[in-house]
């Protein structure tokens, strides 16, 4: 069950931005010993791209739940540092969509690449699957 409308392609580019706060550091998150963006954060603020590239064309009751994360974290971005995260689609596989990712600085550098995977799912179907303990069952692809 395709969850999309057809007009999502290929292309299709999300970005947002953020600036690296106190609260974003490696330090804080435990991701290691050093005052800089974590990588935990990096990879989240790809997501969002991923979701914010993606929602306009989810069907209604249907949104997009990660299933596969691949990024390299190769520049460091000190507190006050602005990034902007980009995410396009490259690829449409029934469900499945797969996004090319990227976290730049102000300056263009490139601080994080890799690859993202998400999956629409009936939001209905995939919390009713929840078990009275209030954890949701690993998503079928």
């Amino acid at each position: 069950m395709v969850m999309f409308q057809s007009s999502l392609k290929p292309g299709v580019t999300a970005t947002v931005s953020h600036t690296v706060r106190n609260d974003d550091l490696a330090t804080v998150f435990g991701s290691g010993d050093v005052a800089v963006l974590a990588t935990p954060r990096a990879l989240a603020w790809c997501e969002q791209a991923t979701v914010a590239a993606i929602a306009p064309y989810l069907e209604p009751g249907s949104t997009s739940v990660g299933l596969r994360v691949n990024l390299d974290h190769v520049a460091p971005s000190p507190i006050r540092t602005e990034v902007t995260a980009q995410a396009t689609v490259e690829k449409i596989d029934g469900r499945r969509v797969t996004f090319g990712v990227q976290l730049t600085d102000m300056a263009g550098h490139v601080v994080a690449t890799g690859r993202v995977v998400r999956v629409s799912v009936d939001l209905e179907r995939f919390l009713a699957r929840a078990d009275d303990t209030g954890q949701v069952p690993a998503v079928r692809p």
